[in-house]
């Protein structure tokens, strides 16, 4: 296997760096090299989280290059756009059909982009995912980026089994069988 590639973006607390690792674990579980590489910024502030996850046989370093990411994984519309150029021409994108204004756009320096899904869908391939609306269906609103994961596991090559192997082991006690629903709900909805 050659070096799998996947970003996941998103917005400070959004489980950004939760969903890097549940990834890595799996696929160190998987027997793969595996580096991860966390990029902050602002998050405090709402501002963008980046993560990378490489595995592969070797993987020599963590950091993605422009245009090399097999699969994006956002968590919010714009941070999808944001970050589309580290996207392969067949890469995948998988995002969360929400919005969160970023400080110029609440402090009115800047408008919110119009059209982000469609602009998403006419320059890759893109999955839309209503993890937002059914993660609160579920009655656990925060686990929309599991939900997410879920629709993106389909494009990373390991069995579901494995993933909720793993999610069992990382997220806390109290909440795993809510996550691992979540799971399930956004892999139903990437068929």
């Amino acid at each position: 296997m050659t070096c799998k590639n996947i970003m996941i973006v998103g917005v400070g607390g959004q489980g950004t760096l939760l969903t890097s690792r549940i990834l890595g674990k799996l696929a160190t579980g998987a027997g793969y090299d595996v580096k991860l590489s966390e990029v902050h910024g602002m998050a405090q502030r709402g501002g963008s989280v980046v993560t990378f996850v490489r595995y592969g046989e070797k993987v020599s370093e963590p950091i993605v290059e422009e245009g090399q990411a097999d699969v994006l994984i956002a968590f919010e519309r714009l941070e999808a756009l944001r970050y589309l150029h580290f996207l392969k021409k067949d890469g995948v994108v998988i995002v969360n059909d929400w919005r969160i204004d970023p400080i110029t756009v609440v402090t009115g320096v800047a408008s919110y982009p119009e059209n982000v899904l469609d602009t998403l869908k006419e320059m890759r391939k893109t999955i839309v995912v209503e993890a937002t609306a059914e993660a609160k269906k579920l009655g656990a609103p925060k686990a929309f980026n599991i939900i997410v994961l879920g629709a993106a596991a389909r494009h990373m090559g390991f069995e579901k089994q494995d993933w909720l192997s793993v999610i069992e082991t990382t997220v806390p006690p109290k909440t795993i069988e809510v996550n691992k629903q979540a799971f399930e709900i956004g892999y139903a909805l990437s068929l």
